[in-house]
Parts: C-alpha cells; structure tokens; sequence
C-alpha cells in the first residue's frame, strides 16, 4: 500500500472514531507498528491529526466553547442533535456525554428551556453555562486529556448517586450484534455507569459506525432505548437494528 492510501486510512479512521491505537491500523492495513507511528508523525506536523501515546486522535475531538470547524461529518452531526433536540422537555433531568456530536446538541439546546443538565465533558460544561435556564453540573473525576471528559472511580461514584431522566450518549463502536464497544476501558466504565443511572438511554452516532466494533464492551443494544442517525428510521442500513428493542430516529 503507497503512504498516501495509508495516510487517507488512518485520517478517515482517526475522523470517524476520534481517536485511534497504532497497533489497531498497523494490523488493518498488515504494516510495522514503526511504519504506522512514521505516518502518524507526519500528519501530526502537517495538522491533520494530533498524536498522543499510543495512538492518535482527530483534530476535531480537540474542541472547546469556540466553535470547531474540524469536526467529522459535521451536517450529519447536526441532523442528529436537532433529533436529540425534540426529547427534552421542561424540567427533566439529563445527560449529556462527551464527543463532537454531544456538543452539537448542547449548543442548539433552546435557551428557553428549562434543565438540569449533567455531564463529564468539560467542552460541554462550557457550552451549556452560557444558557441561563440550564442548570450545569459537572460530574468530577480525573480528566482524560484527549476527550476532556471525567473519568475514574469519582465519576463513577457521582453518577451512582443520580437518577437521571434521559442520558445522551455516544460510543467508537456500534453493531446490531455485539452493542456499543469502545477501545478505552476507562470510557466503558464510565458509560457503564451513566446508562445504569438512567432511566432512558439514548445513542447518538452517525451511520458510518453502524457495523462496526472494538474489544471493549460497554452494554447490549437492548441496552439502549433510543438510536438516533442522521438517516430516516426506514432506511435500509437500519434493518439490522429494527430486530430489537429500541426506538430508532
């Protein structure tokens, strides 16, 4: 494989997962761990990526209150949050998870409505503090650089103590058979747990991680209630998902 089909792998991978293990695309494309930590390298100093330990992440992923122009599918993204959207109603208690697609849907909240809003995401946290009917709280924990999100036993520990309404989520992985997957154990452990606190889970993902998976499992599909894409719930990529026992949006 030429470099540059490598490096189109590794940045369309890194921009659909957020983040992604060098050990991961050596194997998928059969190259050296070196040769994949070369390429990663390079489009680190070009800025397509940011390489961290281990891995790399999108350049996307790496966002604050300001807006990111960066971010992955980012009308698809929007689709979904304006879905999202229509579940809130006045006075509920929610979860917002970390991830670009989270954010979307925290910046186009009504200003009018009035919520309680949990999160990990420090981005998040950000966005809703400037909506004067929301009530921000932020679950504390040691805060995983790259996604700045909480995690650790102190957010676990928080979030065993709530109840929420309704929590949105997002995952690396999803697949009709195997669930919601991710490559970071800390992130399932933490997802884990808000989906036990709540009493209505909710997926946000964009259709081009459908069918897909990782080594670490965070719950069954059953699991959640709700799965919202960008594309129309008759839509034939979701026939799979139809089998089971959520909503689909």
């Amino acid at each position: 494989m030429l470099k540059e089909e490598r490096h189109r792998t590794i940045l369309n991978e890194v921009d659909l997962h957020n983040r992604i293990l060098l050990t991961d695309i050596a194997e998928a494309l059969d190259v050296s761990i070196d040769t994949i930590r070369r390429d990663v390298k390079e489009l680190d100093a070009e800025k397509k990526l940011r390489k961290v330990h281990g891995g790399a992440i999108s350049m996307g992923f790496m966002s604050n209150s300001a807006r990111n122009t960066n971010i992955y599918k980012l009308d698809q993204k929007m689709a979904i949050a304006s879905k999202a959207i229509s579940l809130l109603k006045d006075g509920a208690v929610i979860f917002i998870d970390g991830g670009t697609t989270c954010l979307e849907m925290a910046r186009i909240i009504p200003e009018n409505l009035n919520l309680t809003c949990f999160t990990i995401s420090l981005p998040v946290a950000m966005e809703l503090s400037n909506k004067k009917n929301i009530n921000v709280i932020s679950i504390g924990g040691q805060i995983a650089k790259e996604g700045q999100i909480a995690i650790g036993a102190n957010a676990i520990h928080h979030l065993s103590e709530i109840r929420f309404d309704y929590s949105f989520i997002g995952t690396g992985y999803v697949d009709a058979i195997y669930g919601l997957t991710e490559f970071d154990w800390d992130i399932v452990q933490i997802k884990k747990a808000v989906i036990k606190a709540s009493k209505k889970t909710v997926l946000l993902s964009i259709s081009e991680k459908l069918n897909s998976q990782h080594r670490y499992k965070t719950c069954d599909i059953n699991s959640i209630n709700t799965m919202i894409t960008e594309l129309k719930p008759e839509n034939s990529l979701l026939n799979a998902f139809k089998n089971h026992d959520i909503k689909i949006i």
